[in-house]
């Protein structure tokens, strides 16, 4: 009888793969990319951001955003985004501002500190993905990005990643 995760004596040799590994190794890929970046930003200055930081910045954007507009793009509530903001206030990568529109409104703003360390995490992320071309060859590299962006359906890059770990 043939175990169906083994090949048979006709079939070549194969490592043993299971269908959970996929998305631990995605996952695995993932998180050694954010540590290595947040490893680096904190030797060149930013030691205490962190990778939710870096989400609520991105739902920030460069024209600014209320808590509940940065809430709803993670995919958090009003207060926890709130919290956040206020953390990263506090570290001087964003501040409150009136909107000019609407008085009611209080916008969050990104810092020249903010914007500084999101233009320093995209080169970060230039020399990971150059060193993992170094490792993997670039071809095989480009393939596994094209091969991803066929799988992943919709909007590639969702900032909802907070919200959708439950934080």
């Amino acid at each position: 009888m043939s175990n169906k995760f083994e090949p048979s004596e006709n079939e070549p040799s194969r490592p043993t793969t299971y269908g959970f590994e996929l998305p631990l190794l995605l996952f695995g890929g993932f998180r050694s990319i954010i540590d290595e970046l947040h490893a680096e930003l904190a030797r060149r200055g930013h030691p205490d951001l962190r990778p939710a930081h870096g989400f609520a910045l991105q739902a920030i954007g460069v024209r600014g955003a209320t808590a509940t507009e940065a809430g709803r793009r993670l995919g958090i509530s009003k207060q926890a985004a709130g919290k956040t903001i206020e953390r990263l206030s506090e570290l001087g990568y964003v501040h409150k501002a009136g909107d000019d529109q609407d008085r009611r409104r209080k916008l969050v703003r990104i810092t020249p500190r903010g914007l500084e360390a999101l233009a320093l995490s995209a080169l970060i992320f230039d020399d990971i993905r150059s060193r993992w071309a170094s490792t993997l060859g670039l071809g095989r590299l480009s393939g596994l990005e094209a091969d991803l962006r066929t799988m992943i359906p919709g909007e590639t890059f969702r900032l909802d990643v907070p919200g959708w770990f439950g934080a």
